[in-house]
């Protein structure tokens, strides 16, 4: 069972490798600077929104499957940038 510390490290240090990936695609190539950037706002509001999240949670049982929608949206945004960097 995951804490609520645990998750937001989680949280922060996979939004912080997606925003790293998108600052390095943009300094390869200035054509894809809007399309990074949009990957950056959009992995800033899931950040945001899912921080919320974790805390309005009551009770460690409402962590069940925080890890697992985590790691779904962390593929969706691998996908975006492996779409970006092509």
């Amino acid at each position: 069972m995951s804490s609520r510390r645990k998750l937001k490290k989680d949280l922060n240090e996979m939004v912080f490798d997606i925003v790293e990936e998108c600052y390095s695609a943009s300094l390869m190539d200035e054509k894809k600077v809007d399309e990074a950037n949009k990957i950056i706002d959009e992995a800033a509001d899931f950040q945001d929104a899912f921080i919320a999240k974790i805390n309005s949670a009551k009770s460690k049982a409402d962590f069940k499957g925080f890890n697992a929608e985590i790691e779904e949206k962390a593929i969706s945004f691998v996908e975006k940038l492996n779409k970006l960097n092509k």
